[in-house]
């Protein structure tokens, strides 16, 4: 055959006068993405979660509509967007549609649920490292980062040592690196100002703690602050005749939890419109490294498989 005998055939197969060949489609077992929750770790989290949805059940209008959605589904979803970085809006077909996943996210972070799920993980380890489950002594730290487009202009700021433009996450750990307060600002905040403000929220929440380990930013007013919540602060200074990096002592915790949640692509920037989701955003990381280490499973890099 010519191919001008083929142009009317080749013509109808794009105008949609072909017959169409329809194929059979194969079902499969939707496979786990490498963030999904194992049995495991969703026993450790799932009667919280449970709990928060029956609760809110009883406060709905409507009561006698079942939920759409599996929680430990949604909780997937969550957990694939802090640990690849995508925008909610580009999450697998396979999850929950990611206007409901982003409205679980905005609900659980409004009412205090990845909060309540870090210190209860944070309780089990501490207690299966042979701690006690409250802490008394704490390490102080920030990490100045930089923010996406859609960040409004309001919620940035400068900061002129590190020069970034940006937010700035101020985190309290445990002596073991663990998350206890976060608190996410403009660059330009200085780490006094935040620092006083977050060692006011510890000695509320964590009153066993009396001891604080930081570096020379939280000076002075931070010091002098603390006295009156009843924690001594004392300053950690690096070696001024020393070269290059040096872990120092007590500061390298809190340094190394920073390093941790780099493991987030989400985190490696600021997205989050507003400074709470960007703190339940640290939460989520925490909850995904604490439940890891709870039932002996790998945290996967992005150089490994």
């Amino acid at each position: 055959m010519t191919a001008a005998a083929q142009l009317p055939g080749l013509a109808s197969a794009y105008l949609g006068t072909a017959p169409v060949q329809r194929y059979a489609t194969v079902m499969t077992e939707q496979r786990p993405y490498p963030s999904d929750l194992s049995d495991a770790r969703w026993k450790l989290v799932e009667p919280v979660l449970t709990a928060w949805r029956t609760e809110r059940k009883g406060r709905a209008l409507d009561i006698g509509r079942p939920p759409e959605h599996d929680l430990r589904a949604i909780l997937n979803a969550i957990l694939y967007v802090d640990r690849t970085g995508i925008p909610w809006r580009y999450l697998p077909h396979d999850y929950p549609p990611w206007a409901t996943v982003y409205g679980y996210f905005a609900h659980w972070q409004k009412d205090g649920v990845f909060e309540q799920l870090s210190g209860l993980l944070r309780r089990l380890l501490r207690t299966a490292e042979g701690r006690d489950p409250e802490p008394t002594a704490c390490v102080i730290d920030s990490q100045s980062v930089k923010t996406s487009a859609n960040v409004p202009a309001t919620t940035q700021g400068i900061d002129a040592g590190k020069k970034i433009v940006g937010r700035k996450r101020s985190i309290v750990t445990d002596t073991l690196g663990l998350l206890l307060a976060v608190l996410v600002t403009a660059a330009s905040v200085s780490d006094g100002a935040a620092g006083r403000q977050l060692l006011t929220q510890v000695a509320a929440n964590h009153p066993t703690i009396t001891k604080t380990w930081a570096d020379s930013a939280y000076r002075t007013t931070v010091i002098e602050h603390s006295a009156t919540l009843g924690i001594d602060v004392e300053v950690v200074r690096k070696d001024p005749a020393t070269r290059g990096f040096t872990p120092l002592p007590r500061r390298w915790t809190v340094e190394r939890t920073l390093g941790w949640l780099m493991l987030h692509r989400r985190l490696a920037r600021d997205y989050e419109a507003l400074p709470a989701r960007s703190e339940a955003m640290i939460h989520l990381a925490m909850i995904d490294l604490m439940a890891r280490r709870l039932t002996g499973e790998s945290t996967p890099t992005w150089r490994g498989a």
